[in-house]
């Protein structure tokens, strides 16, 4: 079941591009988070996405909120896409879809493309919002700075 706004964020632990283990129960109680869902590196979406959130990474930091990433990706494949961009949030790699499976993550043509979603998280770890288009990568990040100057 697609978790929705109001629901708590799935608690989970993923190695980054760095194989460092990320457990999200440390990052709730301190800051925001915005965790986006996106189908695989390096590719035109997904490295537009990508980058804005990275250019746009100290209106995130303005408002004590931490960057995600999740893909299937391995984390080898993430250190060379964060490598070759300069990005400086946390890829995270869900390579068996629990995390999405957990979050409820819709798949788009037919459910052979994972689905680009991206969730604002509040400090006391509810969702506050949702941004699902697969079209539209930059909006994900206009939507969640959106959401964000809205929280306390």
């Amino acid at each position: 079941m697609s978790k929705k706004i109001g629901d708590l964020c799935p608690k989970f632990s993923l190695y980054d591009q760095e194989g460092e283990l990320i457990n999200i129960e440390d990052r709730i109680g301190t800051k925001n988070c915005v965790i986006y869902f996106y189908p695989k590196d390096d590719t035109p979406g997904c490295t537009k996405e990508a980058c804005t959130f990275q250019s746009n990474l100290h209106s995130f930091d303005d408002l004590n909120c931490e960057v995600f990433g999740i893909s299937t990706d391995s984390v080898a494949s993430h250190k060379e896409f964060a490598n070759k961009y300069q990005l400086k949030f946390k890829l995270l790699s869900d390579p068996n879809k629990a995390v999405r499976n957990a979050f409820g993550v819709p798949g788009n043509l037919f459910g052979l493309i994972p689905g680009r979603v991206t969730y604002i998280i509040d400090k006391k770890g509810v969702i506050r919002g949702i941004y699902n288009s697969q079209t539209d990568p930059v909006g994900h990040i206009n939507k969640s700075i959106e959401t964000l100057k809205t929280l306390d």
